[in-house]
């Protein structure tokens, strides 16, 4: 698993990088919001773990802005607020777990193993049907081996539709999904984002159930 941690401690972001390589990932570090927004635009990671308390924009903001523009990977939250509201508040930002410091190695361990083993249920690799491809580890489409250009919240979609294997995901689970910040023009974004899957990919690779939802195509 591609695993981003980001903490602005160099002591805690050693101590996590090297218990999580032994555990064979791949990690990548950063000091703030702003670096770990660019160490993104080099490729997704399936994991992020996450301090609280960064310097610039905080990590419960750098949580919400990464599940505004559709990222969906794991994201633990460290942090030395244990109060209640604390944790309320990463949860509802759209962390997937919660971990206080200081913290025990072994515990940070296992939680990162149990994000990586949903990541690997809920995230398909490869999709193909027809002439489409979807790799999305890579995050690369292709069209009769042409590369179609998919953006970062398209590829939410993709990956929330292609995880159902072909089941119909209802239209408020969708949205729920994709924009947990309850942004009220979602539902509009969500037609005119699979109108552009459709137009990319073919209108054929999504379906749409009427008054139930939408699936992706049978591979």
């Amino acid at each position: 698993m591609r695993v981003l941690v980001v903490d602005d401690h160099d002591e805690v972001l050693t101590l996590v990088e090297r218990a999580l390589v032994r555990d064979g990932h791949t990690v990548l570090t950063a000091p703030s919001a702003e670096s770990a927004l660019e160490v993104l635009e080099h490729g997704p990671v399936e994991i992020v773990v996450l301090d609280l308390g960064l310097p610039g924009a905080s990590g419960e903001e750098l949580c919400r802005t990464l599940r505004q523009r559709g990222d969906l990977p794991a994201i633990l939250i460290l942090t030395a607020e244990n109060a209640v509201a604390s944790r309320v508040r990463c949860l509802d930002a759209g962390a997937d777990d919660y971990l206080g410091k200081p913290f025990a190695v072994a515990e940070l361990r296992a939680r990162v193993r149990a994000l990586a083993r949903r990541a690997r249920v809920a995230r398909p690799s490869l999709y193909r049907k027809g002439a489409i491809e979807l790799d999305f580890g890579a995050r690369r489409a292709f069209v009769a081996g042409r590369e179609a250009p998919i953006t970062t919240r398209e590829w939410a979609i993709l990956e929330v539709l292609a995880a159902e294997n072909g089941r119909v995901v209802p239209r408020r689970d969708l949205l729920d999904r994709i924009w947990k910040d309850n942004d009220p023009a979602a539902a509009a974004s969500l037609e005119v984002l699979i109108g552009r899957i459709r137009k990319k990919l073919g209108v054929d690779v999504v379906r749409t159930v009427r008054g139930e939802g939408y699936a992706l195509a049978d591979d």
